[in-house]
């Protein structure tokens, strides 16, 4: 996946972190429909917390509609809804149990971001049990873990092999809207591109930056979708252990 812009595709995703804010997702569901870049934008929706006191019967009105528009995705917040990484055990049973809820309620996601870019081996498997295809890993270390801090180290799409032995397919996050712009000054583009925000980054200026940023982005790549990449993909990725992908 490079050279050539044919030779490049480009995928973008948003961690829909705020689905029941109203004015977050009334700019996120137009944006969604608009497609800028002609981008069809993937929604990895983080469940409503009923234990938080969230409205469930609400999250469900507002996924159905990202769900008909697009590639559907699982986003994980594993304490509170604005709490992204974990500090207690129990991580894995947090996807599972959220991911048969999912199920319950009449969805069938096919991506998963675990949130703070937090993974683990066990994590992983039950991601692959659901079928998700995994974006959590990235090319590098997000700036903000320490140095002790789990996350998964992938740049281009794989199958991983995990210590149970099952597989799971990985369409890394590779850009933020800020490392998408110092690749675009760098003029160092790669072959594959699979670049995210969140929604509520379209409250601030951001969601300017966005829209320059993606339509620049869908004149150098073969502008695809989350879903459609996957399959296209399928026959063709490699296959790497999870020691390669695990960090640290």
């Amino acid at each position: 996946m490079s050279g050539t812009s044919a030779e490049r595709y480009a995928v973008v995703s948003c961690h829909v972190e705020r689905p029941l804010d109203d004015e977050v997702w009334a700019r996120f569901s137009a944006l969604q429909q608009r497609r800028p870049g002609g981008f069809a934008i993937a929604a990895l929706l983080r469940p409503a917390d009923t234990n938080a006191g969230e409205d469930e019967g609400l999250w469900v009105e507002r996924a159905r509609e990202v769900a008909d528009r697009g590639p559907f995705g699982h986003h994980v917040h594993w304490i509170a809804p604005d709490k992204a990484r974990p500090t207690v055990a129990g991580a894995a049973e947090r996807v599972r149990l959220e991911g048969s809820r999912l199920r319950g309620l009449g969805f069938a996601p096919t991506l998963f971001c675990g949130g703070g870019w937090y993974t683990d081996a066990e994590v992983a498997d039950v991601c692959a049990d659901l079928g998700y295809v995994d974006c959590t890993p990235r090319p590098r270390r997000p700036h903000y873990l320490a140095p002790s801090e789990r996350w998964a180290s992938l740049a281009s799409p794989a199958r991983i092999r995990l210590p149970s032995g099952r597989l799971l397919t990985s369409v890394p996050t590779t850009h933020s809207l800020e490392e998408l712009g110092r690749t675009f000054l760098r003029r160092s583009l790669p072959g594959f591109v699979h670049v995210y925000f969140h929604d509520h980054d379209l409250l601030s200026r951001r969601r300017s930056a966005l829209l320059g940023l993606l339509g620049f982005l869908a004149r150098r790549t073969k502008v695809m979708d989350l879903d459609s990449l996957t399959e296209a993909l399928a026959g063709g990725m490699p296959e790497i252990g999870w020691d390669e992908v695990a960090r640290p």
